[in-house]
């Protein structure tokens, strides 16, 4: 690695907005940029709060525009509270939700606005959408959140099952959330604690991240809705947009099988999901050419906003514009991978049935013959592995976000000896999975509390092994006496003739999660570490099972 940082600023704001400084109930402004429609106003108006610059390629707003306003829509983005050319302190996720009501509230002032708001835009500007809808502002009318979660940065708890914390977030926060610039540089992986890694690169770049501070090593509880959760406003239109290879994937399913069924948000949740990642990368040409990729390639990029756009841009005209009846947008559009795209009306689809595959004949690692099918294991069986900190599995991608992009054949994680694998037969034909997927286990372990980390791989008959799903879970009852559910999250997928289903688990992913030390102390700040020998028991209430729907 170098130790070359690189500061990124702000670029130009195209010719054809107009800018404002729009004043938050502190006084502090935050810069705006507006897209009009031709023709006489005023217009229902589409806003986006992020914070990676309005203007900057990465975000390309200035060719996403015209897809907005060409259909009659104003067009507002703003840089959020402390990036790039907005003003105040840069904290990150804390303030969104004021910042959200006073920027709808100016937006409903300006001549050019009829009063209807709608909000659009992915991860942390899906975030935002959220903490916006929390103030109960009456102008917004439906929102579009992409790839994001409600509950950024929070700890999620189920008992003894803990969500691993995510070593990306710390990564996230050390290059974007310093100060109003984003910072490029390599983070040296091979410091310990853990800490010492974030620490050598806030010296470097001469600042810290007060997220990072409030997160890192304990976490502080956030006052993200200061108004209020979003689930307990006002019920409006909601678009869930997310990607069966996304990183956030468990977290945005989370969100809207809660918000579907919650009495009086029910009526107003839909889901638009498609095989692609966190950069909307598609697994239709993954892994991506260099002529395919929206990122480095101006076509590609000119291709790929018409499709981004095309299901906000016709949820606005109906919940927002009121051009269609309601009944007209389709409640659950999804991808099922391999064949194409399907709607439905709930999710998971009416057709799909729940399918129990057994996890039978425990295998040691090292002799990575387990099997997956109808077969239940013997009474007494067990499978022993072990997590050893100072020999860590390695992260299959350097940037998680982008997995499609390299979409990697995984082959080689099924030959360690540190990984349990169980594999169905062949199948004779085509296996269509659609719902959610989640591995039942009974855990003990020789450490207080320990990581299982687990993935369903799709083997093909030349060994290939690309990933379908994966789920990670912090375990705190390693007794072996409780089955405990490790989230996969959804899925829509075909396994093709001739292939196989193979589940791994294992007990490291890095650097995308902090490695488990294999004692009780603190994972961030531990130097001592042990290794920790995992085993795999028969349930005697729930089997060792993968739980999948099938159509």
């Amino acid at each position: 690695m170098t130790d070359e940082v690189v500061r990124v600023d702000a670029d130009p704001v195209p010719d054809f907005a107009t800018s404002y400084s729009v004043p938050m109930r502190d006084g502090v402004e935050l810069a705006t940029d507006v897209y009009l429609p031709s023709g006489e106003g005023p217009f229902e108006v589409v806003l986006a709060r992020l914070p990676y610059d309005k203007n900057s390629r990465y975000m390309f707003i200035e060719g996403l525009a015209p897809h907005f306003t060409n259909r009659g829509y104003a067009f507002v983005v703003q840089d959020v509270r402390g990036k790039f050319r907005s003003g105040g302190e840069t904290i990150g996720l804390i303030g969104e939700a004021d910042d959200g009501y006073d920027s709808v509230e100016w937006i409903t002032q300006q001549p050019w606005s009829n009063g209807s708001v709608a909000l659009w835009g992915d991860s942390y500007f899906g975030f935002t959408q959220w903490a916006a809808v929390s103030t109960r502002h009456p102008a917004v009318k439906a929102i579009s959140p992409g790839v994001t979660s409600t509950q950024l940065f929070v700890d999620h708890v189920d008992g003894p099952v803990a969500d691993v914390p995510w070593m990306v977030m710390a990564d996230y926060l050390s290059h974007y959330w310093i100060d109003k610039y984003i910072y490029e540089y390599e983070l040296n992986y091979d410091l310990r604690p853990i800490t010492a890694i974030f620490e050598n690169a806030f010296a470097r770049v001469g600042g810290r991240s007060r997220l990072y501070d409030m997160l890192v090593p304990e976490t502080q509880t956030l006052d993200l809705y200061p108004r209020g959760n979003p689930i307990d406003a006002r019920p409006i239109p909601t678009l869930h947009r997310v990607g069966w290879f996304d990183n956030l994937l468990i977290v945005s399913m989370r969100d809207y099988m809660a918000l579907a069924s919650t009495p009086g948000w029910d009526d107003y949740q839909y889901l638009h999901a498609i095989c692609g990642d966190h950069e909307t990368y598609d697994l239709s040409i993954a892994p991506i050419q260099p002529e395919d990729d929206h990122l480095t390639n101006e076509a590609a990029l000119a291709r790929f906003a018409t499709r981004y756009l095309a299901a906000p841009l016709e949820f606005f005209d109906v919940f927002l514009k009121g051009l269609h009846p309601t009944d007209s947008f389709p409640r659950v559009t999804w991808d099922l991978g391999h064949v194409g795209r399907r709607q439905s009306e709930v999710w998971p689809p009416p057709e799909a049935r729940e399918k129990r595959l057994l996890l039978s004949h425990l295998p040691s690692a090292r002799d990575g013959a387990g099997v997956l099918g109808s077969a239940a294991a013997s009474e007494g069986e067990q499978a022993t592995w072990v997590h050893d900190p100072s020999d860590l599995i390695p992260s299959p991608v350097p940037n998680t976000f982008s997995f499609l992009l390299y979409y990697p054949d995984e082959r080689d994680l099924l030959e360690r000896d540190d990984v349990l694998c169980f594999t169905s037969e062949p199948y004779p034909e085509a296996l269509d999975i659609a719902g959610p997927v989640d591995l039942w286990l009974t855990i003990s372990s020789t450490s207080p509390s320990t990581d299982i980390f687990t993935k369903l791989f799709d083997v093909a008959s030349d060994g290939s092994a690309h990933m379908i799903l994966r789920g990670q879970a912090c375990i705190s009852d390693t007794t072996g006496t409780q089955a405990v559910r490790v989230e996969l999250g959804h899925t829509g997928y075909r396994v093709r003739p001739g292939h196989r289903l193979t589940v791994a688990i294992y007990s490291s992913d890095y650097p995308e999660f902090v490695p488990h030390p294999g004692t009780g102390a603190n994972r961030w700040t531990a130097v001592d570490v042990e290794r920790s020998s995992q085993t795999l028991h028969v349930g005697d209430v729930t089997p060792t099972s993968l739980m999948l729907w099938t159509l």
